[in-house]
């Protein structure tokens, strides 16, 4: 890790232990008023995995469902029966041509790999053809589930309420575009996003964690330290085509919801809405209105 990610991580620590502290951060939440003159959405910062420790979710949450008529997310949440779409994610996610992943890995990456898989009982060559990725999910996988935090994540939550009360959902993109970037991360880089991911998940717990109350407190000067600034310095490409990119595709998404009668409750990762390439700076640069609710708001 470089001299500046350990400086960011210590400072997003620090960043940490002063919210706890201060009774003004803690007032705040992950959810915004977005308004043009008299007309006006919710937009909120998700996290997209949750412990059942973190129930109940905000209250502002729940009132800003209750008070809008579309539900907006990301995209369409994976149906785990949904057979077809999970056959598509497993052809993105392999390889289609001569390369395996033994042979974009160095020796030595790929050893690091197999060491980091070896305690769970799975041999890497199981997965050689298999895309970086795909790699990295898997990972993920086993993380949150050391964590006990693979539960539904509040994009889930309410998809399902949506669902339960016939509400109306839209998506800002299509799942074959998500699809799409998860099997093309690290392409060209390979050896660098593992790295990358392997430090990331060598302290994952204490990471979510702070990921976590953060977003609770709607403290995106953290968010921003623990989740978007690392990510620029060591991954800029992904940077760009995670984050950049997305939010710039989303803004005119968002503006059209405006200048209509109904009220919408849109939904995105709180990645997505620190830093200064976030979709709240976008949307302030377009002269919107951004209001950061407290708890005391309806």
């Amino acid at each position: 890790m470089t001299l500046k990610a350990i400086f960011n991580r210590k400072r997003a620590l620090l960043m940490l232990a002063a919210a706890m502290f201060s009774s003004a951060v803690w007032a705040e939440t992950s959810l915004w008023k977005i308004s043009k003159g008299d007309d006006y959405l919710y937009l909120g910062g998700t996290v997209h995995f949750l412990p059942e420790s973190a129930l109940p979710l905000p209250a502002e949450f729940e009132k800003a469902y209750q008070a809008t008529d579309t539900l907006v997310l990301e995209t369409t949440l994976p149906d785990p029966t949904d057979t077809a779409l999970q056959a598509l994610l497993m052809q993105a996610m392999t390889y289609q041509d001569d390369r395996r992943l033994s042979t974009v890995l160095s020796a030595e990456v790929y050893q690091q790999v197999a060491s980091y898989f070896a305690p769970y009982g799975l041999q890497l060559q199981q997965l050689d053809s298999f895309k970086p990725g795909f790699i990295v999910m898997q990972m993920l996988g086993i993380e949150l589930m050391k964590a006990n935090m693979a539960g539904d994540g509040v994009d889930a939550y309410f998809d399902k309420k949506a669902q339960a009360d016939a509400k109306p959902r839209a998506y800002l993109e299509s799942v074959d575009s998500q699809i799409q970037l998860l099997a093309n991360m690290g392409e060209g880089y390979e050896d660098a996003f593992i790295r990358l991911n392997l430090q990331q998940f060598s302290n994952f717990n204490t990471y979510f964690e702070a990921t976590l109350t953060a977003w609770r407190a709607g403290d995106m000067q953290t968010l921003n330290a623990l989740m978007v600034q690392p990510m620029r310095d060591m991954d800029p490409i992904l940077y760009q085509a995670l984050l950049v990119v997305r939010n710039q595709n989303w803004l005119p998404q968002i503006q059209q919801m405006f200048g209509n009668t109904e009220k919408e409750l849109v939904l995105v990762g709180a990645g997505h809405l620190a830093g200064e390439h976030s979709v709240l700076a976008l949307l302030e640069q377009a002269g919107y209105q951004v209001q950061q609710l407290t708890h005391d708001e309806k």
